[in-house]
């Protein structure tokens, strides 16, 4: 019990960190879980960690969620912009093509190459705004990027970030629209596994609670230390850091 305690407690972080930057949260769980053979991994503690993340990012922006009449328009512009994936999401997962994109070898060459295209994304200085040039064509093409993170090591937040600034939004506007979009997106996830949930026996519900618990504290802490770190710095150190992993994948796959 307490090692699967341990596990939570480290996948939880994982989670946390890594749901909201853009290096990848999927490729994170798969490659820890696959690498250290932990038995509590599993697609339910997946949703359970997604879950934890969604609670969190709608804590952060309660405020705007709340005021609906002024943010009506935006609610719906975030909606609109996660049709794309929860579509084909949902169409994955009941084929079950999904499982088949777990892959450390996807992952790594996703991780490096997803990476890359975040650097020259970020490169240019814009400086569109959420408030004034965000409209549905804009929205629905970053939906359609955002249907890449379904492979583990693209990052839904790194391509959703990417997108945005290729449309020539501000890093930190960029940043909220990948955030914003979370939310429909996390939701979807967390939908498709409920079921299975409930289902469980009270141990595994137990480990479930811890995992959604600390999900959503690691998250909400990494989303207010990413703002503030993005208002003053480039995203470069992200894209250092996904080619280091790369790299160290592509040792462990390939030696």
């Amino acid at each position: 019990m307490l090692s699967n305690i341990i596990e939570i407690v480290i996948l939880s972080l994982i989670q946390g960190i890594s749901e909201f930057l853009p290096i990848s949260s999927s490729a994170h769980l798969v490659v820890v879980s696959t690498l250290y053979e932990f038995k509590s991994s599993s697609l339910l503690i997946d949703v359970s960690l997604h879950f934890g993340s969604l609670l969190a990012i709608i804590f952060f922006f309660r405020k705007e969620l709340i005021n609906l009449r002024n943010n009506l328009k935006l609610l719906l512009l975030m909606f609109f912009g996660s049709v794309p994936l929860i579509i084909v999401g949902y169409i994955l997962y009941k084929t079950e093509l999904i499982y088949a994109l777990r892959d450390i070898r996807i992952i790594a060459w996703s991780t490096l190459i997803f990476g890359i295209i975040l650097y020259f994304a970020d490169k240019c200085r814009f400086d569109k705004k959420i408030s004034s040039n965000l409209n549905l064509k804009t929205i629905l093409y970053i939906g359609l990027f955002q249907i890449l993170a379904l492979i583990p090591g693209v990052s839904r937040a790194g391509i959703t970030i990417t997108a945005a600034r290729f449309f020539k939004f501000n890093r930190f506007d960029s940043s909220k629209i990948s955030f914003l979009l979370a939310i429909p997106a996390l939701t979807g996830a967390s939908v498709l596994g409920l079921k299975d949930i409930v289902n469980q026996n009270f141990e595994f519900s137990y480990l479930v609670f811890i995992a959604i618990t600390l999900s959503f504290l690691f998250s909400y802490f990494t989303v207010k230390f990413f703002l503030e770190y993005i208002n003053k710095f480039s995203l470069n150190i992200f894209v250092i850091y996904r080619i280091v992993v790369a790299v160290i994948l592509f040792i462990i796959i390939y030696n």
